[in-house]
């Protein structure tokens, strides 16, 4: 499917959609909407193919068995409708520590992730932590705010945003595959990023992963910086103090979820 008629079909629902409000996993309030999740879904698809044609995948059958046993453990806690999507992981090869989830049940993992992310623990707190956006609904709440504040061709400009990892604004006549795949592979605001935070070390307690581990993840992270370049991933999130105090005081109260996880007999052995 091309990206123009796709982009002017979401453009025309936006023209009748009426937004609503739901609370997040925080208690936040969210304006979500301008677009229908079959559209989303239908969106992070598309990006995720262009994703898989745009990089390559690695050819290491471990890699890949290890990043697949790691989202279907944490995707096994999640809510019921989403655990009825046919999740997809995929494995590109790039030196950037790096993972995102798309609507539709896309993952996708950076090879540099696995630098950070030493046992599947600390990969669980990175893929459960993008999975937590999707669940979130924070790709929806992203667009429904961008198109609220535009019209027409401005719709475009809100799926096409920047170029990931480069900072490089698109402009609508620049539209095109790689605009849609980067929209939704852009980082979420620095809220969204901490509530992802909260949702992801729930969840990777719930499966059975040490929630302890996000901890070490992000010392990992920050050990993994060179001078005053932060690994993408890290850059576009809040402080990494005040993130690994947070993680550490909820670490205290999800290892009971965890423990309780591990006595129901959830207990990943993904590598």
């Amino acid at each position: 499917m091309r990206i123009l008629p796709l982009a002017a079909a979401v453009a025309a629902t936006l023209a009748v959609a009426a937004c609503a409000t739901t609370t997040s996993p925080t208690g936040r309030t969210q304006y979500v909407g301008a677009v229908s999740q079959e559209q989303l879904n239908q969106l992070g698809a598309q990006a995720f193919a262009e994703q898989k044609a745009q990089m390559k995948q690695t050819g290491n059958a471990t890699q890949k068995r290890y990043v697949d046993c790691v989202v279907r453990a944490v995707v096994a806690q999640l809510p019921a409708a989403q655990r009825q999507i046919a999740w997809e992981s995929a494995v590109f090869v790039d030196d950037n520590p790096n993972a995102f989830a798309l609507p539709g049940g896309k993952v996708g993992v950076y090879t540099g992730i696995f630098s950070v992310a030493r046992n599947q623990d600390q990969l669980a707190a990175v893929i459960a932590h993008e999975i937590g956006h999707v669940i979130a609904n924070h790709h929806d709440e992203r667009i429904t705010r961008q198109m609220g504040a535009q019209a027409g061709l401005g719709v475009v400009g809100a799926l096409v945003g920047s170029r990931y990892g480069e900072g490089a604004t698109q402009t609508t006549n620049q539209l095109g595959g790689a605009a849609l795949q980067t929209a939704f592979l852009l980082p979420g605001s620095r809220v969204q990023e901490s509530e992802a935070d909260v949702v992801g070390q729930r969840l990777m307690a719930q499966a059975g992963f040490d929630p302890r581990q996000a901890v070490n993840l992000w010392q990992n992270m920050i050990a993994a910086s060179s001078g005053n370049r932060a690994p993408q991933w890290l850059s576009t999130h809040p402080d990494p103090a005040a993130r690994i105090g947070e993680l550490q005081t909820r670490a205290t109260g999800l290892v009971p979820t965890w423990e309780a996880a591990r006595s129901a007999g959830r207990r990943p052995a993904c590598g």
